[in-house]
């Protein structure tokens, strides 16, 4: 097909041009964008973010010294329930005195509530600890250190540190992280011991990550000092098991906290994406409120109305909607 130089291309399907359909012309490349949808990061505010990943790296270090601890008998299980219950006490009061109790005004759930779910649980937990202490006897000791190790590196996968991401699952992640607890509590001496470690268990991965997004969000200073002495206490605590393992996790929270920012802001320099006219096309109104009002959807779905009616409306709602959809485009 032969271009006529004397008519313009249009960049219309509903006119019939003297063009092939590949054809484009000098001005193609003019509505060339780069980098339209990239965000500028800042160094500390990344580093301020990557807070609630060390801080969960930090929840499994301490839950599995305790474990080691509880193992050799250097932590009775007494001690440990007692210094968790008043952690608990003092993490609620924290909890309702960081918005002024706004959050619970707005679950609209009362002390007296959680105080009950708090004793049903317990009692449910050791009246079971006998049922996990035996749960896993026919189980090799290998095979259940392996299964933590999964369990607790999926936690950690699955684990919503603030992104909004398809692999983001927190009932995911707390599930692993209870399986990995009531695994290796299976290992302990008594029940007694299998009943506190999965408590601990659920202070440290269900109530503890719900104080420090609060925090987060209502106190960042707090935020960060908290932080800052909490990974100091896991490293310290580690330090007391083995030197090595404690140099190697210091080396990985100072890459994650420290050396991932600056990489992330580094990488953005080659950041090269191209938007244009050869896109494809995106409607981005809501077409609910089309079918919802001018096609009189709601009514018809509400009322109870024969298969016969629903079936002769249907038609019209398509071709209105074809219509409606034609002018969007």
């Amino acid at each position: 097909m032969e271009v006529n130089p004397t008519r313009h291309w249009q960049k219309v399907l509903y006119e019939r041009q003297p063009f092939p359909d590949n054809y484009v012309d000098q001005r193609f490349l003019e509505e060339l964008r780069k980098n339209i949808h990239a965000r500028q990061y800042q160094y500390w505010a990344v580093v301020f973010e990557s807070g609630a990943v060390v801080q969960q790296l930090c929840s499994v270090c301490v839950f599995i010294v305790i474990w080691w601890y509880m193992d050799d008998g250097l932590l009775s299980p007494q001690w440990l329930f007692g210094a968790g219950l008043i952690s608990s006490l003092i993490g609620y009061i924290l909890f309702d005195a960081i918005d002024a109790g706004a959050g619970r005004k707005e679950n609209r759930r009362t002390r007296w509530a959680d105080l009950k779910s708090t004793l049903v649980f317990v009692a449910f937990t050791y009246g079971f600890s006998p049922v996990l202490k035996t749960l896993t006897e026919s189980i090799s000791t290998d095979t259940i250190y392996a299964m933590s190790v999964f369990m607790l590196l999926g936690h950690l996968i699955f684990f919503d540190y603030g992104a909004n991401a398809a692999i983001v699952s927190s009932t995911l992640s707390l599930n692993m992280a209870i399986f990995a607890s009531v695994c290796l509590a299976s290992r302990l001496p008594r029940s007694l011991h299998a009943f506190v470690m999965v408590t601990f268990a659920i202070q440290i991965f269900a109530l503890w990550p719900m104080l420090q997004k609060k925090l987060k969000a209502q106190t960042p200073r707090c935020y960060i000092m908290v932080t800052v002495v909490f990974a100091l206490s896991a490293l310290a605590g580690l330090l007391t098991i083995s030197s090595v393992g404690a140099v190697l996790f210091t080396l990985l929270l100072v890459s994650i906290s420290c050396l991932c920012p600056y990489y992330l802001i580094r990488l953005q320099l080659f950041k090269d994406n191209i938007h244009g006219p050869w896109d494809e096309a995106e409607i981005k109104e809501d077409l609910s409120r089309f079918l919802m009002t001018d096609f009189g959807l709601g009514d018809i779905l509400s009322d109870e109305i024969s298969g016969k009616r629903l079936a002769a409306s249907l038609p019209a709602c398509c071709i209105f909607g074809a219509h409606h959809i034609s002018v969007l485009l």
